[in-house]
């Protein structure tokens, strides 16, 4: 009985009849050729949501500082947290926008977007407004070489404070120079400085000059620029985003050798063009299992894609509510706290441990849907004697009969059929074969498994037996 495997992620074409993939909750792990393993590709399950604490409002970013200390903003509180506990540490005014935050191993600075800023002193906590008449707000900070490195909200400009210091120099400011763009946010990423605009960027380095340190990186000028400043993020040495160019187009792209690389596929594309708004797009970076990923959500579009760096390959990531019905994650932002993950809510004000050993959205089921390729014959109607998921079985520690469900599509894609449930069997039943026969008669068939069971599972595909129907 010949194999179906699984191979990709998530690719809906704008056409189903060319691919009509979905993958959501699952994201594919290549095992190596020189394994000598039947399977090349396994879909392992995205992790779970595990609340730890919760404030008040919206949690608008997280901190991991240089003396360990991990700082969470949530709605208008600056918090320290522990794994378990959040301690206030001051108020900052309610907005609905993230905040950012960078140290230098004694200071943390926090800024909102708007005029306002604040220093956090890392050794009692004591926090004061920053009021140097040279400090103009930001809407990110980073830090390089012993400078704070902020932009200026809505012109071509960012700043440095002085070295090791929590003063500025008024003479320490600077536009970007390849275009007359706005800066919409910048990152630091390998000790240099890229500024990113509305449709074009560009990398400064520390230079050493005595009237302002840092100076443009010749020949670094990249035309691309993000309609969504909160869309940067930086893994490793790479930094990521939502582009915009001069065209209007809009797909995701990498950071490498000074050029921005596209990462997004055209089905992801699609997708984006069909959210009407996209500049509220956020995104964050972590690692977990050997895997990078960069995460991308759409409040308004909810919806929320996920890149694999390792693999190259993207996954929807979602949660459902008690209706079923399947909304962007929940997780806005994260930082990694004594080996764990953590992200915070959007909409509660939760923390969460992002755990693969945790197999609900702290407690509301995680659906997890993979479609298969097309399947054709030449144009020539085949008829489906039996159908079995080559899924991982067998860890169910209870009777209560878990089931995956089985549909299908007759019109490549089109409409779908009422599903077909399969048992997974329970604790130690590691040889169940997960089947469904006579599954009748098609010219190009989409089958797609779907299910919520709340323990490890893992999909490579499925054995399928056909036989050509008679003329």
């Amino acid at each position: 009985m010949p194999r179906i495997a699984l191979t990709g992620g998530a690719y809906q074409a704008r056409s189903l009849i060319a691919a009509a993939q979905r993958c959501v909750n699952l994201y594919p792990e290549p095992v190596p050729d020189d394994q000598g393993e039947p399977v090349k590709v396994v879909h392992n399950l995205t992790p779970g949501l595990r609340q730890v604490a919760a404030g008040a409002g919206m949690v608008r970013g997280e901190w991991l500082a240089s003396n360990g200390l991990f700082f969470v903003v949530i709605g208008g509180t600056l918090y320290t947290f522990s794994g378990s506990t959040l301690t206030g540490v001051t108020t900052i005014p309610v907005r609905t926008t993230p905040v950012s935050m960078a140290d230098n191993g004694f200071t943390l600075a926090l800024v909102d977007g708007s005029t306002a800023g604040w220093w956090v002193y890392l050794t009692t906590l004591a926090v004061t407004p920053i009021v140097d008449p040279s400090f103009y707000g930001a809407d990110r900070v980073d830090f390089v070489d012993t400078f704070f490195i902020f932009n200026r909200p809505g012109t071509p400009q960012w700043y440095v404070g002085d070295s090791n210091a929590t003063t500025f120099d008024p003479l320490y400011i600077a536009s970007k120079t390849g275009s007359s763009d706005n800066l919409q946010t910048l990152i630091v990423c390998h000790r240099e400085i890229w500024l990113i605009g509305t449709i074009s960027s560009e990398v400064w380095f520390n230079a050493g000059a005595t009237d302002f340190p840092f100076s443009i990186v010749p020949g670094a000028f990249i035309e691309q620029g993000t309609c969504a400043k909160y869309s940067v993020a930086k893994a490793g040495s790479t930094v990521l985003w939502l582009s915009q160019n001069r065209n209007g187009e809009r797909y995701v792209v990498q950071g490498e050798n000074y050029q921005a690389k596209r990462i997004s596929t055209f089905a992801i594309e699609e997708a984006l063009r069909g959210y009407a708004v996209v500049s509220d797009a956020i995104g964050y970076c972590y690692q977990q299992g050997g895997h990078g990923f960069y995460v991308l959500t759409f409040p308004t579009g909810d919806a929320t894609w996920v890149y694999d760096l390792n693999t190259g390959i993207w996954h929807e990531r979602l949660w459902s509510d008690a209706q079923g019905a399947l909304h962007r994650h929940r997780g806005v932002c994260a930082a990694n706290w004594n080996g764990a993950v953590y992200v915070g809510d959007q909409d509660n004000g939760a923390i969460y441990e992002l755990d693969p050993d945790t197999f609900t959205d702290n407690g509301a089921p995680i659906v997890r849907v993979r479609t298969f390729p097309h399947m054709v014959e030449d144009a020539d109607r085949i008829v489906y004697r039996q159908f079995i998921a080559d899924m991982e079985v067998g860890n169910i520690a209870d009777f209560s009969n878990p089931q995956v469900s089985l549909r299908w599509s007759n019109d490549r894609g089109q409409t779908w059929g009422n599903p077909v449930m399969m048992s997974v069997g329970t604790t130690g039943n590691y040889l169940l074969s997960m089947q469904v026969q006579r599954l009748g008669m098609a010219r190009d068939r989409v089958f797609e498994v779907s299910w919520s069971v709340p323990v490890r599972t893992s999909l490579t595909g499925a054995f399928i037996e056909v036989i050509k129907a008679a003329s």
